[in-house]
């Protein structure tokens, strides 16, 4: 009786960020009049601003809100490309920042733009690992095999989990160092919006924390899988 709490503990932290987020998205993506344009047109507006030319704006589908520091482009969803909600301004702002940190040479986008490379790397040379495994002890009937490969394909895993977490101060910065002030200083939102922006800007920044607490999650499912 004495798990539940702590499951339902452990539940809450790792997907309780994620629902936060989303809600707070959803909450303020309604479009007003008062906005004058969709975030898509603000990130244009705001890369010409800063003297941008070579970076982009993009619509994506399938890989939702963020900045490609390797194509130098701007990806926004649809809703938050083509609407002109608080929702949609406050995180076209917020992925601007981030090509404000690569356009200015700011060395923390730059060691977490490395690091997320070389995670991705080690990611799915892990999951191959974890994949193969089952065929290696087969053939070798060594189990210790077995136990290195789990040892490396774990430890893979949880090290794209870490670079989630280390990104946390870069997505800050980009939210509260480059978004709100040139959202409030430029005058893109109303003052009765500023509070509701900051906490559209506060989720944004905590997205990737989101998406490490979840990591977590698939790596627990495999530890539960190679438990004796």
């Amino acid at each position: 009786m004495h798990l539940i709490p702590l499951i339902l503990l452990v539940l809450a932290l790792i997907f309780g960020p994620q629902l936060w987020a989303r809600y707070t998205f959803r909450r303020y993506s309604k479009p007003l009049e008062r906005i004058p344009g969709t975030g898509g047109k603000l990130a244009e507006h705001l890369l010409q601003h800063f003297n941008m030319d070579g970076v982009k704006v993009e619509k994506t589908d399938t890989q939702g809100d963020h900045y490609d520091p390797v194509r130098k482009v701007v990806c926004l969803s649809p809703s938050n490309y083509e609407d002109n909600s608080l929702t949609a301004v406050a995180v076209a702002a917020h992925e601007v920042g981030h090509a404000i940190q690569h356009h200015r040479g700011e060395t923390k986008l730059i060691w977490r733009t490395n690091l997320a490379m070389f995670a991705m790397v080690v990611q799915k040379i892990g999951a191959a690992i974890m994949i193969a495994m089952p065929v290696v002890m087969l053939i070798s009937r060594a189990p210790v095999s077995g136990l290195f490969m789990a040892f490396i394909g774990l430890g893979s895993m949880l090290l794209a989990a870490v670079v989630h977490l280390v990104t946390l101060p870069v997505e800050i910065d980009a939210s509260f160092g480059k978004a709100l002030p040139i959202l409030i200083e430029g005058q893109y939102i109303q003052p009765q919006d500023e509070r509701a922006v900051r906490r559209i800007l506060r989720a944004a920044a905590f997205t990737y924390l989101a998406a490490s607490l979840a990591s977590l999650l698939n790596l627990w499912r495999w530890f539960r899988i190679l438990r004796p």
